[in-house]
């Protein structure tokens, strides 16, 4: 089955939390592709208690960093292969097939779509799991200085 560096780098920016880039690639054996699944699922189950507890649920925020790792390791993979030269992706991916294809502007756009959304997400992930961190620190310095 021919395998498309262009929509492998859509699946990853669109399902790549779940590990369909991986699927694809790979098919459902992949060890790694069963390995984004739980993160982002338990991420999601951390943005849902957030949104029913509020901010200062613990378990929310120690499960919500997992989602934002997941998706940024997805937006890593979509821009290697969006980056990956077309001869090496041809011998990796399509070793029977006789030609390599030019990917074209689509996989450009999906690796600009990447960097955009996978730094956003790892810059956020960082950025609310250290406010949490110290906020708590804080918390636990006042209940001991009482």
């Amino acid at each position: 089955m021919h395998k498309s560096k262009t929509l492998a780098t859509w699946i990853a920016i669109l399902g790549g939390g779940f590990g369909l880039h991986r699927f694809y690639l790979h098919g459902f054996r992949d060890a790694w592709g069963w390995a984004y699944p739980l993160p982002t699922m338990l991420g999601l189950a951390g943005v849902q208690r957030m949104r029913e507890l509020g901010l200062d649920d613990q378990v929310a925020w120690a499960l919500v960093p997992l989602l934002g790792f997941a998706l940024a390791a997805a937006m890593l993979s979509a821009i290697v292969y969006a980056l990956t030269p077309d001869e090496r992706w041809h011998r990796r991916h399509n070793p029977q097939e006789p030609a390599p294809e030019a990917s074209g502007w689509g996989a450009v756009l999906g690796a600009a779509l990447a960097l955009l959304l996978g730094a956003g997400v790892l810059m956020a992930t960082i950025a609310f799991s250290g406010q949490r961190y110290f906020e708590y620190q804080i918390e636990e310095a006042r209940k001991i200085s009482r």
